[in-house]
């Protein structure tokens, strides 16, 4: 079963992550023979689960964790539910698309892959995707992946290997389709990034470790290079896709 690494802080989570690009979710919608139903895996505050509503008559979201269930926006053509990635509910050959953002790599592959054989339609599809470390102005770059590998290097739990890896060879045993780039691209204030890295398992893992906030420090090396108001921050995202 996946591990709950957010429930403590999700109001945090809702308010300082990044949302998704729509271009993202009209490729998803496109490789989809039918917009009937899907299922958001992992959906946290609905992140995710929102866009898919313009796109699919009916969405269910799930997640483990019910605070963050919680900070969900309710909507006529959601459903969400507190459960788990490997028991969803649904009923069989029922699901037309299952979405699964920035999650995947926290549940059991093997129990997860069966229930998503379970719950699909036939020629049903399945996406999963992540984003990857940020990247800024190189000065930036520099203090963040430093602040990434050294000083929270400890915490991060061994499935984050995944996120940086892109995903790459993850398992994943569906026919493959091929998805293009995409990245999320925003303006943000020096205060948006560290409240965004707050959010981060790993900086929450540290804090409750240490009895220690590590963000006032980084914050003051960051405003020595932060040359303006707002910096782009960008995002690479990896995707996996598969069709059953």
């Amino acid at each position: 079963m996946a591990k709950d690494h957010f429930s403590g802080h999700a109001v945090d989570y809702a308010r300082f992550r990044p949302g998704y690009p729509e271009a993202l979710f009209d490729w998803i919608a496109a490789q989809a023979d039918q917009h009937d139903l899907a299922w958001d895996c992992g959906c946290g505050n609905g992140q995710a689960t929102e866009p898919l509503t313009q796109r699919f008559t009916h969405v269910v979201g799930t997640d483990l964790s019910a605070p963050q269930i919680a900070q969900a926006q309710p909507q006529p053509s959601i459903e969400y539910r507190v459960a788990p990635a490997e028991d969803s509910g649904l009923a069989d050959a029922s699901v037309d698309l299952v979405s699964i953002a920035q999650a995947l790599h926290w549940f059991d592959f093997d129990r997860f892959y069966a229930e998503v054989r379970r719950v699909l339609k036939p020629g049903g599809i399945v996406v999963a995707w992540t984003y990857q470390l940020l990247r800024s102005a190189p000065a930036i770059d520099a203090l963040l992946l430093d602040f990434y590998r050294r000083v929270l290097g400890p915490y991060w739990p061994p499935e984050r290997k995944w996120v940086d890896l892109g995903y790459r060879g993850m398992p994943f045993p569906f026919a493959a389709l091929e998805a293009p780039t995409f990245e999320i691209r925003l303006q943000w204030t020096l205060a948006d990034l560290l409240a965004y890295i707050g959010t981060w398992s790993a900086t929450q893992r540290l804090i409750k470790a240490e009895d220690s906030d590590p963000l006032p420090a980084l914050g003051e090396r960051l405003a020595a290079v932060w040359r303006s108001d707002r910096q782009e921050i960008v995002w690479p995202i990896a995707v996996l896709a598969g069709r059953t």
